[in-house]
């Protein structure tokens, strides 16, 4: 059993219940940035589950390239809501405007916030399991 396989496993998964736990419990409608991270985390649940499930150790190779992408969206995301200067490269153009913030927490976890943390920790899993 692959501990770090594992690890990226429940924490995809946590963040994928957790982002239908904002949208489909407290209503939170999802921006644009919200949806491109959602098709990028779901997925991963799926992906990873199944690898844990048959220790396939090489889905390394499928997983970082989505989660790194993840990381990348969710570090402009949290970028567009904390930085003033940023909110005029922001891509949403109707709807929920990117640069607004359901949550936050200590003044600076937001949902993308916690999106970024996701993706980073399966990055830092999936570069473990290559090595």
């Amino acid at each position: 059993m692959n501990k770090w396989l594992l690890l990226s496993w429940i924490i995809s998964l946590i963040a994928t219940l957790g982002s239908l736990f904002f949208s489909e419990v407290l209503h939170y409608i999802p921006c644009t940035l919200c949806w491109y991270q959602r098709i990028l985390m779901y997925p991963l649940t799926i992906i990873l589950g199944v690898a844990f499930y048959y220790g396939e150790r090489t889905v390394y190779k499928y997983v970082l390239p989505i989660a790194m992408i993840g990381m990348a969206t969710s570090f402009y995301h949290y970028t567009l809501q904390k930085l003033p200067f940023m909110q005029k490269l922001e891509m949403c153009s109707s709807g929920i405007p990117c640069s607004g913030e359901y949550i936050n927490v200590l003044g600076f976890i937001t949902i993308p916030f916690l999106a970024f943390i996701s993706f980073t920790f399966i990055t830092i899993n999936m570069l473990i399991i290559r090595r």
